[in-house]
């Protein structure tokens, strides 16, 4: 397992959510999955999302695929707005712009067709022609290293290969985006390798934008940039890129970030508020190169301690007009 090629500095936006919101309502009671998410993928980046049961991923997820329409904010993937584009704007979308990879493979495939017909089968709705729709079948089956299998029917392939026809169903007409669900949730490890490294090549080959949802470690840890989101925003990221040392060895360096949104807003981590018991509200603290985090205790001023260098108390701020 290889870590994914680091995404350039600078990279044309491919998709950008800006204050996101989902609202779903079922007898009378509104349920918020998304609150005001934010999020930038740049155009050719593989970026992976994790997050607990009901953080929001899979909302996010439909939204972008076109399959469900958000409540409010902006969200636009390749140029398209997916909030005021009309049901047949939706539907060209889902057919030229995304390819959606489920975590069942069956759910884009047909058990009575050949793999090599499973993919060209969104190529005869997209009116290729025929001699087209072979060359880009037998190319994404050589792609992703299951040529052998073009005229077999499920039945006949192991299910990392049944998942590796269902991307290639996917990518048929050369999406711009993919976006995946679980994409190795129902696989042994050694299947979930060999799906992870065809995705890999995906990325690599075409160029294709990808986006990721898993609970895998083994894809979550071997992407550049993993995204967390909880309770419906955005709320981590993880940065990874390759170092060499001097003795030419090659190591993965992982940088952990909390994400700042528009309006200032961070979710720390659970596990630094539960060591220091933070809850309800803190204490912040501007110094010369970083902003003080505090919880919300008495001033070591007003108990006889010393301020720390630089640190200004509570009562202190207070009386400088802040409200």
């Amino acid at each position: 397992m290889t870590l994914a090629p680091a995404i350039a500095r600078e990279r044309a936006t491919e998709i950008r959510c800006d204050n996101l919101v989902r609202i779903f309502k079922s007898d009378g009671v509104e349920v918020v999955a998304l609150q005001g998410l934010d999020l930038v993928v740049g155009e050719g980046e593989l970026v992976a999302l994790v997050g607990a049961s009901g953080s929001g991923k899979s909302t996010l997820l439909n939204i972008l695929s076109g399959l469900d329409i958000p409540s409010a904010g902006l969200a636009q993937v390749a140029g398209c707005d997916l909030l005021t584009m009309s049901a047949g704007d939706r539907v060209r979308y889902r057919r030229h712009t995304v390819g959606f990879l489920f975590q069942q493979a069956s759910a884009n495939l047909l058990p009575y067709l050949s793999a090599s017909e499973n993919i060209q089968l969104p190529m005869v709705l997209n009116r290729s022609p025929q001699r087209a729709r072979r060359e880009r079948a037998r190319e994404l089956l050589e792609v992703l290293g299951i040529a052998q299998v073009a005229d077999r029917g499920l039945t006949q392939m192991s299910g990392g290969q049944q998942q590796r026809v269902a991307l290639a169903v996917a990518l048929a007409n050369q999406p711009r985006v993919l976006l995946a669900d679980e994409p190795t949730g129902e696989l042994d490890l050694h299947s979930s390798e060999e799906v992870f490294d065809a995705i890999q090549r995906v990325n690599d080959t075409f160029g294709t934008t990808v986006v990721i949802v898993t609970h895998d470690p083994l894809v979550s840890e071997h992407v550049q940039r993993t995204v967390g989101i909880r309770d419906g925003r955005t709320s981590s990221e993880v940065l990874r890129r390759k170092a060499i040392d001097e003795h030419g060895g090659e190591s993965v360096i992982a940088e952990e970030y909390a994400v700042l949104d528009r309006a200032g807003r961070l979710q720390l981590p659970r596990e630094f508020t539960g060591a220091l018991a933070m809850a309800d509200r803190v204490r912040l603290d501007l110094e010369s190169d970083h902003i003080g985090v505090w919880p919300d205790r008495p001033s070591r001023a007003r108990s006889g301690e010393p301020e720390p260098h630089g640190r200004t108390s509570g009562p202190q701020r207070e009386a400088g007009g802040h409200e």
